[in-house]
């Protein structure tokens, strides 16, 4: 095996050996990016729905993989706010925020992102993300910042959120209940944005800055008891209509779970029956799985529908003066009640007991030790449902990894493998997945934070893993009283430089097409949201039908003569002399199928716009290739005008293109080097001397008044 190979197989062999320079370059800078990442992985877990370790699992396995296995050296992979918000996009309309089932099908999300990434990269296709365009890509993530700030709003304001297939419908119905806003929640909200602004101008508190600020309102939290719940029964709340949707809701949750009983039982019967080969049990019982799981799926649909509406719903609470406290809903209230001061709303309902809080939430606790292997649970429907925004998550990953890739390369002066880079975060998604890991990409805080720290290789994430290990084995208690509003805080500080409105300004004068494609692309992510792969899909479709449109109907430009010599379009220098007797044209494109017929008019409304015409000069330096059409469309064109007393002449054309018609014989048939030139001036000559006049005596001198345009410039 040569060396070459083993440094391919394994790429970190490429950072021995390692230097005490090195080793302590590369250990500062994994302490000091694990302090920063430790607050971020939380909260983008709390992003991406999940219980706040997965975010901590994220920044440890997939990123010492990512690292040992990628091209850059600098590279931070870990959990970032994009992927987070697509995690819960892609799984929160199959599963219940936090559930088991929720978390499995993270976890076969990242698995099926990973393998797609591994498999882009092994057949090298690296470039295939090149599909996706940079307005596809601008338009994506300024949408997805604004979504990821206001789905954060009801921890900032401690007001409750539906979930459901329009998301600017949800935060519109959270906005109905503004005046409701849970005070102490907004003033920790305020409290946390003031102390991040204030540590960003201490220097020495800059880089561990977010780290601080955690620390200081975790213990502020603990301090004020800031957490405030509670537990009741259904028959407590006195309100009627609301403890009848409570009664529903209850009914609901133990229909469903008797329903997936009976589909884990006929399961079962189903797997017995498929190895014993019986055909008309295994019909019969798919059949009646079926039944059950469409029963399943209307339910938990109702059951959310309900969820949202009861969390809208807010209470206050009598003093335990005698008895059990009730619950009243805030409106329906008597006025001679005693009440202990709180609006109270519930936070989940389970067997028979509703979960309230009159405080604001809290991390909670935190499961202390090491993500333990498991393999995720991998369904034909589990993969068919969450296919489409794996392949965007696996896209978006990657783009964003080889971006930030590739502008540190500028600097470190290190050289890229797009193809190694996509195994490497293939690698690291795959192996996540094992370990509770969900999407993880490279990161632009982390990778930043690695360069500036004096990153030297990919040690320096080993060393990162290594302190999240530590946090995730011992400090896990100490979090307890964090605020969820602190961690959205965070959250909204870390994409607002994702937001670029400049960036549409400065595409727009670039190219009006790609400043609609981006403006498109923003304005439907924002729409399909929560389901923001369909906003990534229709921008990448609408890039590739522009660039088809371009590609069928290239420029075709008639030439006149400047005063300079040169040759240049009619249409934007309307005043150059042209020809009764000759015709030069330019297309300015490959000659293939997709474009052979708008070739072919161009030609032919040429010919008809100039009657006198006797020689047509096709200008080809920017026909780079021809394929089978265009050769026999050039060779009908050229019968076609000979017939009509009209000779072709061809000059400019590149080698691809001679080789071509030398091969099929239309080398000949236009005439060979009669009619072929090497440039423009060489056939105009021979054209002139032909024809047996001066130049000047053929052409229609300069106008008076502005012509109209022969219309012959096609975009």
């Amino acid at each position: 095996m040569t060396n070459k190979l083993i440094q391919r197989l394994f790429p970190f062999l490429a950072w021995l050996p390692i230097s005490p320079l090195v080793l302590r370059a590369d250990l500062v800078a994994g302490i000091t990016g694990a302090l920063v990442l430790v607050p971020k992985a939380m909260a983008y877990s709390q992003l991406a729905g999940l219980p706040l370790q997965f975010g901590l699992y994220t920044a440890l396995v997939p990123a010492v993989i990512g690292a040992m296995w990628g091209s850059s050296r600098q590279l931070a992979t870990g959990p970032v706010a994009i992927l987070s918000l697509m995690t819960a996009a892609a799984v929160a309309p199959l599963a219940a925020p936090g559930s088991a089932e929720y978390i499995g099908l993270a976890l076969l999300l990242t698995l099926m992102a990973g393998c797609i990434q591994l498999g882009l990269g092994l057949v090298k296709l690296g470039n295939a993300v090149n599909f996706v365009s940079h307005p596809v890509i601008l338009g994506f993530m300024n949408a997805a910042a604004l979504i990821i700030g206001m789905s954060q709003l009801d921890m900032l304001l401690g007001i409750p959120k539906g979930r459901s297939d329009f998301f600017l419908m949800d935060v519109w119905e959270m906005l109905g209940y503004l005046h409701l806003a849970h005070l102490p929640t907004l003033a920790m909200s305020a409290f946390t944005v003031v102390l991040l602004l204030g540590v960003k101008r201490i220097r020495f508190l800059s880089k561990s800055g977010v780290l601080v600020v955690v620390g200081i309102t975790t213990l502020t939290s603990m301090l004020v008891g800031f957490e405030h719940n509670a537990t009741s029964q259904i028959s407590d709340v006195a309100t009627p209509v609301v403890r009848e949707m409570l009664d529903k809701h209850s009914a609901t949750t133990r229909r469903m779970e008797a329903i997936n009983s009976r589909i884990a039982t006929l399961s079962a019967e189903l797997r017995q029956a498929e190895n014993e080969k019986d055909s008309r049990s295994i019909a019969e019982l798919r059949f009646r799985i079926s039944l059950l799981e469409i029963d399943s799926q209307a339910a938990e649909k109702d059951n959310r529908s309900g969820i949202r509406n009861i969390r809208g719903i807010y209470f206050v609470r009598t003093l335990p003066e005698v008895g059990q406290p009730q619950l009243y809903q805030l409106d329906a209230a008597p006025a001679n009640i005693k009440t202990d001061g709180r609006l109270w709303r519930i936070k989940r309902i389970s067997q028979g007991q509703v979960h309230i809080s009159g405080g604001g939430e809290v991390v909670g606790a935190v499961p202390r030790g090491l993500p333990a292997f498991q393999l995720p649970d991998i369904s034909i429907n589990g993969v068919l449902q969450l296919m489409s925004a794996a392949l965007v998550v696996a896209l978006v990953a990657f783009m964003e990894s080889i971006s930030m890739a590739k502008a540190m390369a500028a600097t470190t002066k290190q050289r890229i493998d797009p193809n190694q880079e996509l195994i490497g975060q293939g690698l690291a998604n795959i192996s996540g997945s094992f370990f509770q890991a969900y999407p993880a990409s490279g990161s632009f805080t982390g990778s930043a934070i690695n360069l500036q720290a004096g990153a030297k290789t990919g040690l320096a994430m080993v060393f990162n893993g290594f302190f999240i290990a530590i946090t995730l084995l011992f400090l896990t208690p100490y979090i307890y009283h964090l605020p969820k509003a602190v961690l959205a805080v965070i959250i909204a500080f870390a994409v607002a430089s994702l937001i670029t409105p400049k960036a549409f300004q400065h595409v727009w004068k670039a190219s009006r097409a790609d400043g609609f494609i981006a403006i498109a692309t923003f304005v439907i992510t924002m729409l399909a949201a929560p389901h923001l792969d369909k906003g990534v899909i229709i921008g990448a479709l609408l890039a590739i039908g522009h660039i088809l449109y371009r590609t069928m109907a290239p420029r075709v430009a008639i030439l006149g003569r400047h005063e300079d010599g040169s040759f240049r379009d009619i249409k934007n220098h309307p005043y150059l002399v042209i020809s009764t007797k000759v015709v030069a044209i330019r297309f300015d494109g490959a000659l293939f199928f997709a474009n052979v017929a708008h070739f072919q008019d161009a030609v032919l409304e040429v010919v008809a716009d100039h009657p006198e015409i006797k020689y047509l000069l096709v200008v080809g330096d920017a026909i780079s290739f021809i394929d089978s059409s265009g050769e026999e469309m050039l060779h009908n064109i050229v019968t076609q005008l000979q017939q009509a007393g009209i000779e072709v002449v061809f000059s400019g054309l590149k080698r691809q293109v001679l080789d071509v018609l030398r091969a099929t014989g239309l080398y000949s048939f236009i005439g060979g080097e009669q009619n072929i030139f090497a440039t423009e001036n060489q056939a105009l000559n021979s054209i002139y001397s032909r024809l047996g006049e001066g130049e000047n005596a053929c052409v229609i001198p300069p106008p008076k008044t502005k012509p109209v345009a022969l219309g012959m410039r096609f975009e």
